[in-house]
C-alpha cells in the first residue's frame, strides 16, 4: 500500500468504528433541551433587567447574559457544523438566526472563517487564526515587530489575559465589517437585519430602563466577560501546539490530531467550553453531535496509541500554561514552532 493509501486507510478505520458505534446519530433530544433552556435563561435575565430598575445589581445580570450568550454561541457553532438536524438547512438556518439574533454576530462572516481554520489548523497562510493580528503566532510575524509593537510581542503572553476581555468587541466588529463590506456573504440582507436588530435594540432597551452611565457599565461587563468565555473557550485548543509551514501536505488524520489540543475536566469544564474541550474529535469528525465527542474520545485515543500518533490532553490551567508559554517564546524569537515530527516527513 502506497503512503497516500495508508493514512486514507488509516483514517477511514477509525470511521468505520466511531459509525458502527453509533455516535453519529442526531441528538434532538439534547439540542431542543439546550435550545429552550437557553431561550428561558435567555428571557429570565431580560425580566430579571425590567424588575430590578436602577441599581448596580444589574451588572450581575450583565454577567449572567453574558454566558447565556455564550452558549448561543456555541449552539450556533454546533448547527454550522450540522450537528443538531439531518437537513443542512435547517441548520444554516438555525446557525444563522442564533448567531445573529441572540449573539450579535454574522453567520457568515464566521462560517468562511471557521471553514478554513478547520481544513488547515495552525497551518501558515491557512489557518485565519493564526494570522498576522494584535498577537504574533510565528516567529516570522514577530520578526516584522518594531518600537512598542516589538516589545508588547515580547511579553504577549501576559498581556493575552488583559485582551481576552476584548475579544466579545472584535467579534461583533469583525462581523459588521463582514455585513458592510464587499466580501460576498450569503442572506446578507437577513444578516444586517438580524444582527442591526439585536445590537440596537440591546442598546435601546439598556439606555430606555437604566441611566446613561449604568446602562454603558452593563454593557461593558457583558462584552468583557462575553469575551473571556468564547475567547477562553477556543485559545486553549490549539495555541501552543505545532505550526504547519505552508508547504506541509499532512494526511487528514494527523493534520487534526497533532494540532490540536483536548481539554480535561468534568461537567464544568464541557458547559464552559461548549464541547470544545473535546476538540481532537471535533475536528476528525465535525458533524458529531456534541454529547457523542466524548465517547468518542476513547475510539480515537486508542486508535492513535495503536498507530504512534500523538494524543494531547491537558488539564484547562496546563492549557492556558502552554498558551502563554507558546506566545511569550515566539515573542523572544528563540523557538522553532515547526519541530515536530509530522513537520520533519511533510517539509
Amino acid at each position: 500500500m502506497r503512503p497516500r493509501e495508508a493514512y486514507v486507510s488509516l483514517y477511514s478505520d477509525l470511521s468505520r468504528r466511531v459509525h458502527a458505534e453509533g455516535l453519529q446519530r442526531r441528538r434532538y433530544a439534547y439540542y431542543w433541551t439546550r435550545f429552550s433552556a437557553a431561550v428561558a435563561a435567555f428571557v429570565l435575565v431580560w425580566v430579571g433587567v425590567a424588575l430590578l430598575d436602577d441599581t448596580w445589581f444589574q451588572l450581575l445580570l450583565a454577567a449572567l447574559l453574558a454566558l447565556v450568550l455564550a452558549q448561543f454561541g456555541f449552539l450556533g457553532h454546533d448547527a454550522a457544523h450540522r450537528q443538531v438536524f439531518a437537513s443542512a438547512r435547517w441548520n444554516e438556518w438555525s446557525a444563522r438566526i442564533i448567531s445573529g439574533g441572540f449573539t450579535g454576530l454574522s453567520y457568515g462572516w464566521w462560517l468562511h472563517k471557521h471553514n478554513r481554520h478547520h481544513s488547515g489548523p495552525n497551518q501558515e497562510g491557512r489557518d485565519p487564526d493564526i494570522g498576522p493580528g494584535v498577537m504574533a503566532f510565528t516567529p516570522g510575524q514577530a520578526l516584522t515587530r518594531r518600537g512598542l509593537a516589538a516589545a508588547f510581542t515580547r511579553r504577549q503572553g501576559w498581556w493575552f489575559f488583559v485582551l481576552l476581555p476584548f475579544e466579545g468587541v472584535n467579534l461583533h466588529v469583525q462581523s459588521i465589517r463582514t455585513l458592510v463590506g464587499a466580501a460576498p456573504v450569503r442572506r446578507r440582507a437577513v444578516e444586517v437585519s438580524l444582527v442591526a436588530a439585536r445590537l440596537g435594540g440591546y442598546a435601546a432597551v439598556l439606555f430606555l430602563l437604566l441611566p446613561p452611565g449604568k446602562a454603558a457599565a452593563f454593557i461593558a461587563v457583558q462584552l468583557g466577560v462575553f469575551g473571556v468565555l468564547l475567547g477562553g473557550a477556543f485559545a486553549p485548543n490549539h495555541i501552543g501546539m505545532p505550526i504547519v509551514p505552508a508547504d506541509a501536505r499532512p494526511d487528514f488524520l494527523r493534520r487534526q490530531v497533532l494540532m490540536s489540543r483536548n481539554v480535561s475536566g468534568g461537567f464544568l469544564t464541557a458547559f464552559f467550553m461548549g464541547g470544545l474541550d473535546q476538540q481532537i474529535e471535533h475536528h476528525l469528525f465535525p458533524s458529531m453531535p456534541r454529547p457523542s465527542l466524548r465517547r468518542a474520545a476513547g475510539i480515537v485515543r486508542a486508535h492513535c496509541a495503536q498507530h504512534g500518533i500523538t494524543y494531547t490532553e491537558s488539564s484547562l490551567p496546563q492549557a492556558f500554561a502552554a498558551v502563554v508559554r507558546h506566545l511569550n517564546t515566539v515573542g523572544l524569537r528563540g523557538n522553532d514552532p515547526f519541530s515536530c515530527p509530522l513537520v520533519s516527513l511533510y517539509r
